[in-house]
């Protein structure tokens, strides 16, 4: 009887196990915690952040992002220009060969614009990563009221 109640325990928890572990895999891509900082309900944009490892022995591209969650996302990235700092879009990221790409605040990021509505902590919505070779990967970006550890470069965007 004891060894029915573990199981089904950890049938029951399993699925919440690997909801909590927030990874994806593409081909030889491996996709890691997508999250997104809650903002005020007035602001206008939000972005998203994730980690790409790359596997494989070739490098990849990440070609474009989109969402229902938003009219427009774009690829950015923060760059040093004359002692300020600003954001511009870029139109691809290399994942090198055996590498990482890390999308963080003041790093590289999703940027999403004309929002439905502003997502809640806890709260996940869908985003999709096309790659050059791995090709399209949904992935569910959490909400968050804080960085994750390792995460807390700065505050959101001001645009």
């Amino acid at each position: 009887m004891s060894l029915k109640k573990t199981l089904l325990g950890l049938t029951l928890l399993l699925p919440a196990l690997l909801a909590q572990a927030h990874e994806y895999q593409a081909g030889q891509l491996h996709i890691d915690h997508p999250w997104s900082r809650e903002m005020p309900a007035v602001a206008p944009t939000a972005a998203a952040y994730f980690v790409v490892h790359n596997k494989g022995s070739e490098a990849d591209r990440l070609l474009s992002v989109s969402t229902p969650h938003a009219g427009k996302a774009e690829l950015h990235e923060h760059v040093h220009a004359d002692g300020v700092m600003k954001m511009q879009q870029v139109q691809d990221v290399t994942i090198p060969a055996g590498g990482e790409v890390k999308f963080e605040p003041m790093g590289y990021h999703v940027m999403m614009f004309n929002l439905k509505q502003q997502a809640k902590d806890g709260e996940r919505f869908p985003l999709t990563l096309t790659f050059e070779k791995a090709g399209k990967v949904e992935v569910e970006v959490a909400v968050q009221k804080e960085a994750p550890a390792g995460h807390d470069h700065a505050e959101g965007h001001a645009h």
